[in-house]
């Protein structure tokens, strides 16, 4: 497995993941009645495709199953993805998302809660392919982003539900620890950074 830097030919199992990461009845909350998942994965793959939303190729680290094509990294499958940017980009990157929603699925969501700041890098969005799973790939795509924004000066943070200890148990398992409690998207969330230093 290969864990490398995300091309646009990456873009649409960017954004199947992506979407996997926000869960399908989150997705269908943010089409909204009147449109599809497939509506939404159309609004996400735009965004993929983009220089500079939140969900950029170029914010994306992607897992690559070299072994399925004997090392040829052009043509091995996607496994797994982890976008992630620096916090003090969220207002600027976000409003691409914005103004996809209003224009593609007709929702404005101006009024977003921050989902983190100035001071911090965050992991936005981490998922594997089911297929994938039990593999250590999330650890991997969380290592390398912490170093990634430990190169950057910056502390790796995210937010996790906390109705999912699970994925709190992966987190904690590469380094991240407890910083406090946040509200995001009507959800308990509790905000986790990357404050020791990486296991080997």
């Amino acid at each position: 497995m290969t864990i490398t830097n995300a091309t646009p030919a990456h873009a649409a199992d960017i954004a199947q993941l992506i979407m996997t990461a926000m869960t399908e009845d989150c997705c269908q909350y943010l089409a909204g009645s009147n449109h599809t998942l497939d509506d939404f994965y159309h609004m996400m793959l735009s965004l993929v495709l983009m220089d500079d939303s939140q969900y950029s190729w170029r914010n994306t680290l992607v897992a690559l199953d070299d072994e399925a094509t004997g090392g040829d990294l052009d043509h091995a499958p996607v496994a797994g993805a982890i976008v992630g940017y620096d916090g003090k980009d969220l207002h600027r990157l976000r409003q691409r998302f914005q103004e996809a929603a209003l224009k593609h699925l007709g929702m404005d969501y101006s009024n977003m809660d921050d989902e983190t700041q100035e001071g911090e890098f965050y992991l936005d969005s981490l998922a594997v392919y089911p297929e994938y799973r039990k593999r250590g790939i999330a650890s991997m795509l969380l290592k390398r982003m912490s170093e990634h924004a430990s190169e950057l000066g910056l502390p790796a943070a995210l937010l996790v539900d906390k109705g999912n200890p699970s994925a709190e148990r992966l987190y904690r398992s590469v380094g991240f620890e407890y910083a406090g409690d946040s509200i995001w998207g009507g959800h308990e969330m509790k905000h986790l950074v990357m404050k020791t230093r990486l296991p080997a």
